[in-house]
């Protein structure tokens, strides 16, 4: 089942409610993605750190039974 960029964004947003955040569709079949998340939550943080957060607000969705979403390319930084 493929999941809509919102949808990607709300989770995010949820758990960094000021990041800014873009989403982009790369195969156009939504379950391929690009992430880009600067947050001020990031500052101090390794790179797996700050990619470990963003996996964790997606609340299972890529690991998870449904599979929900396929593939997320991260880009993290601290704003």
């Amino acid at each position: 089942m493929a999941m809509e960029a919102r949808e990607i964004e709300r989770l995010i947003r949820a758990a960094f409610p000021t990041a800014q955040i873009e989403i982009r569709d790369l195969a156009g079949d939504g379950n391929h993605y690009a992430a880009t998340v600067i947050a001020e939550e990031f500052r101090g943080l390794t790179r797996v750190r700050q990619h470990q957060l963003v996996y964790a607000a997606l609340q299972g969705k890529m690991d998870g039974p449904a599979g929900e979403l396929h593939a997320l390319a991260l880009t993290t930084k601290p704003a």
